[in-house]
């Protein structure tokens, strides 16, 4: 007994209460049966009792809609792929009917013994539904909203024998909307509180069941006679912090719901604990009676901060809290804490919103997402992956999009954990609700102003919503909705009652791009653009001074294009006309216009796909740079439009819908770098930007050019520094540069390094000719490189790519995971660097990282370049 140490003993006393905790909840999530509501004559009464025979049901998938049911039964194609959409029927032309189902689940769970309950959650369905069990209806009147939850008490109508029947029947959206191209089709798909983009976006077509189904996780809870509701944990961080070092104290407030389910007055416990303090009150309940209770407020002493990506650690406490009656406990529930506090200033000089966390200001560098899966297949695994890519491109925010929804929990765990701040707009967009004039809309302005039909119902949702994830320390703002704020009414309410009430600790902007936000003196719309733009216009075009919404384009390399494109559309752009065939224009293909020309004509795809990736990089690269550049003196923040696909799309995207990165990702991983040296294409500025809160001091630049053939000319090497939350120029070098690309373009490398001469940050710019093209790398010799991997662990590769001395730079190669037998990429892993260059007589080390890899026996590297011949490499 004296092995057992006090650690031993909590480490024992943790999995047991894990152990508790996952027994007395559990999800339904499979044996569920469906049929369309036609082929069905029963009742729901009759439906939900167990002895009642079910003939011609398919297996039903839950979580999931209608559409993911059908496609895992074969029934429809898959609507990603090709013009398979096209051939599946939407709900406009046949009817709501045909996507209305019956669901049955059947489940085992005994009635419970004294006080005791059992509850049953739906965690979200769209759009209506009855609900039955046992031959009992448990919905008094048919429950509507998408983002709604749902909770019934059980216990009275479980079966005596433990073995029960659930039967749920879902009706699409009310108003479906006509698919007819525009932004959420004609508009009205917006009269329902629901998501807008699935009657179609200029970046999806429309999902053909408009994501009717149980689409989120159903439920089974535990509890005794108290439940634990809507738990809300607040963390108070005065001063300023540094990231590191002893900490002042923190403050923690609690407070829940609690819910007596028994005809009987209950006194008992309310108590949480966190980091090995406990807090305690006394509570008695009422009958049948839900009460909120306040904590006594927790002074945490040297705490461990939460911060965001590239400022500091992502510290999570466990707090524990529970409800002891007579002793025993009733319910417990945990939360994961993050200590943090964001502040939001206006910034007179920018004239635009500025953020800090404990007490330092952070520059935004963000990204748009509309959701997972356009068809609402989630899970937390792709959720992880997604925010992981995030972090990885060194962005520290993502901006959830109007027209979707809330996103799940799952999300904000991988949120909380990457260090990704959420900008969390409702479900209002200006496109659908009325903005600006449409003749695609079947109403007029005035009409869509007026969108949603059932305003209780939108506030109602947005209550709950709150309750859902306000706990969550990623989630730092709220927003009205995308570019309009919703009906006065609406807006009022949630912005001066219900947010106030139930969270209060997060700012509300009106909306996406609000002069409260990002005060417009330029016109337009706010943000954009969206395309294709001149390197130098990242730099020089002074835009919106908190961009919402900024981008270009996004099309992946061949391997990913040919995952969705059929055999007959893997061609490239016409070369004059640029147009493409009408499967590249149904998956919302952005031209890249001109910008492919300058690395030379071609009509084949895989090498123009690889070409559009040097575009990608650039063009990301040249937006977080020029931004940075202007940090705190244009721009407070920008927030590109968009990194992410819920579906195969031809735009917006820095890796596919098959989690399979583009350059667009390591271009902006490159220019969104917290210490970063860059150079100015218009006047030749070096400059770095710290976007850190430590001084960086005692840095060698080093300046050097490389020409086609790898010869070096080494500019200038200086000792340089920049303080925190800074740029600081250093010189410009304009003149030498363009008298050393005027021929055939050149290799321009910056380097800082540390007083051990070890590489802090390198940045490599390929810079064409006077004429604007890249005549050099069109005719760039082959460079002989080696490569080496190794497993450096479970999960972990270790890819060292070196190139001999004497030979050309090998220029822009791209490292891939494939399985040995077809060469077929394995997704997701996750590369520290991608698409990389190696000067002569250098190396660099590329390590890969994710669970995929040791669940890959076999694998082998792929590796090809610019100049380097594609090679395949055992480890």
């Amino acid at each position: 007994m004296r092995f057992w140490t006090s650690s031993t003993v909590s480490c024992m006393l943790l999995f047991t209460f894990l152990k508790l905790t996952a027994q007395e909840k559990y999800e339904l999530n499979s044996g569920w049966q469906c049929r369309n509501v036609e082929g069905v004559k029963a009742t729901g009464q009759q439906l939900s009792a167990p002895g009642y025979t079910l003939t011609d049901w398919i297996p039903a998938t839950i979580p999931g809609t209608v559409l993911t049911t059908l496609l895992n039964n074969k029934q429809v194609p898959d609507p990603l792929y090709g013009m398979n959409n096209e051939k599946i029927p939407d709900i406009y032309h046949t009817g709501r009917e045909h996507y209305t189902y019956w669901f049955v689940k059947d489940f085992t769970e005994k009635a419970p013994a004294g006080d005791a309950q059992v509850w049953l959650h739906f965690r979200g369905v769209n759009d209506g539904c009855d609900i039955f069990l046992n031959g009992h209806r448990l919905t008094k009147d048919t429950h509507y909203g998408a983002y709604l939850r749902q909770a019934y008490n059980i216990t009275p109508w479980l079966a005596k024998d433990g073995q029960n029947r659930l039967a749920v029947i879902v009706y699409p959206p009310q108003f479906p909307g006509n698919p007819n191209g525009g932004q959420g089709g004609d508009g009205t798909i917006a009269k329902n509180v629901g998501p807008q983009y699935t009657a179609g976006w200029d970046w999806i077509q429309p999902m053909r069941d408009r994501n009717t189904g149980i689409w989120d996780k159903v439920t089974i809870e535990r509890t005794g006679a108290i439940r634990i509701k809507d738990p809300h944990v607040i963390t108070r961080v005065p001063g300023v912090r540094q990231a590191q070092g002893p900490q002042s104290p923190a403050i923690i407030e609690v407070s829940a719901g609690l819910e007596n389910a028994t005809a009987k007055s209950i006194a008992g416990t309310l108590r949480y604990k966190i980091a090995g303090e406990t807090v305690t009150k006394q509570v008695t309940l009422a009958p049948h009676s839900t009460t909120t209770v306040q904590m006594p407020n927790l002074t945490l002493k040297q705490p461990a901060l939460w911060w965001p990506a590239g400022y500091g650690d992502q510290h999570l406490y466990s707090l524990q809290l529970e409800f002891l009656n007579k002793g025993k406990t009733d319910d417990i529930q945990a939360v994961e804490v993050g200590v943090r506090e964001i502040q939001i200033y206006w910034n007179n000089h920018t004239r635009s919103r500025e953020v800090a966390v404990n007490g330092q200001k952070i520059f935004i560098k963000g990204g748009n997402w509309i959701t997972s899966d356009a068809m609402f297949r989630f899970s937390k695994e792709r959720y992880d992956a997604e925010v992981r890519f995030h972090r990885d491109m060194n962005l520290n925010l993502i901006r959830i999009w109007g027209g979707s929804l809330t996103e799940r929990p799952e999300f904000f765990e991988a949120c909380d954990k990457y260090g990704l701040l959420v900008f969390q707009d409702f479900w209002i967009s200006g496109d659908c609700n009325g903005r600006w004039q449409d003749p695609q809309k079947k109403d007029d302005q005035w009409t869509r102003r007026r969108y949603p039909d059932n305003h209780s119902l939108f506030l109602e949702s947005v209550a709950d919503q709150v309750k859902l994830i306000r706990n969550y320390p990623s989630l730092a703002f709220w927003c009205g909705g995308n570019e309009i704020t919703p009906p006065a009414d609406i807006f009022a309410a949630m912005k001066d009652t219900i947010i106030p009430s139930l969270d209060g600790t997060r700012y509300f902007f009106d909306y996406s791009n609000s002069d409260s936000m990002s005060y417009n003196s330029i016109g337009g719309n706010g943000d954009g653009p969206y395309g294709i733009q001149p390197i130098a216009h990242f730099w020089n075009e002074r835009t919106f001074p908190f961009n919402s919404e900024v981008g270009s384009v996004g099309t992946g390399d061949y391997e990913s294009l040919a995952r969705f494109l059929p055999a007959e559309s893997l061609v490239p752009p016409d070369r004059q006309t640029g147009k493409t065939d009408a499967v590249w224009n149904y998956h919302k293909y952005i031209p890249y216009n001109n910008a492919v020309d300058p690395y030379g004509k071609t009509n084949d795809l895989r090498e123009w796909a690889n070409k559009a990736q040097l575009v990608n990089y650039d063009q990301y690269r040249a937006l977080m740079e020029g931004f940075s550049a202007h940090m705190w003196d244009w721009y407070t923040g920008v927030i590109i439009w968009k990194t992410q696909n819920p579906w195969t799309a031809l735009r917006g995207q820095m890796y596919d819908y098959y989690l399979d990165p583009n350059a667009c990702l390591y271009g902006t991983r490159k220019g969104a770098a917290p210490l970063h040296v860059m150079y100015n294409p218009t006047d030749g500025m070096v400059m770095a930007v710290n976007n850190t809160f430590r001084y960086a001091r005692d840095l060698m630049l080093e300046l050097k050019t490389y020409d086609m053939q790898g010869h070096d000319s080494l500019l200038t090497q200086l000792f340089v520094e920049a303080g925190p939350a800074t740029v600081q120029k250093f010189m410009s070098v304009k003149p030498m540069l363009d008298k050393l690309s005027e021929q055939q373009g050149v290799f321009f490398s910056l380097r800082l390094l540390n007083t051990h001469q070890q590489v802090v940050d390198e940045n490599l710019y390929w810079l064409p000719d006077a004429n604007g093209n890249y005549s050099g790398l069109q005719q760039l010799a082959s460079a002989n490189v080696s490569v080496k991997a190794v497993k450096a662990g479970p999960d972990s590769i270790r890819v060292t790519i070196s190139n001999p001395a004497g030979g050309p730079v090998a220029f822009f190669n791209r490292i891939s995971l494939v399985d040995a037998q077809h060469q077929q990429r394995i997704l997701p892993v996750f590369y520290d660097d991608n698409y990389v260059s190696v000067l002569p007589g250098e190396q660099k080390i590329i390590t890969i990282t994710g669970a995929a890899i040791g669940a890959a026996p076999g694998a082998e590297i792929e590796v090809y370049g610019h100049n380097v011949k594609r090679q395949y490499i055992r480890f």
